[in-house]
């Protein structure tokens, strides 16, 4: 049986080197976000809001046309506990 990952890391590059990470509870979650809302307005110069779900009180906006790569990373709570 494989296992299953207990988060979803994306790992964003912004245009002028900038990186951000974000997490994402599901692969279903980052999915929905990415094609509901930074797909739909990827040209778009207006502001998008990205979810912090784990982070109260602290949000993120970006720039669609602005991101120039992801790369989203399955967290596992098994390897993360061997290292700390």
């Amino acid at each position: 049986m494989p296992r299953k990952p207990s988060e979803y890391l994306v790992h964003m590059i912004l245009e002028g080197g900038h990186k951000e990470e974000v997490r994402f509870p599901t692969i279903q979650e980052f999915q929905k976000w990415y094609s509901g809302e930074l797909v739909p307005k990827s040209a778009s110069n207006d502001f998008i809001s990205v979810p912090i779900k784990n982070i109260q009180g602290e949000y993120m906006v970006i720039r669609p046309s602005r991101v120039l790569g992801l790369r989203v990373e399955p967290i596992f709570s098994s390897s993360v506990e061997r290292f700390t």
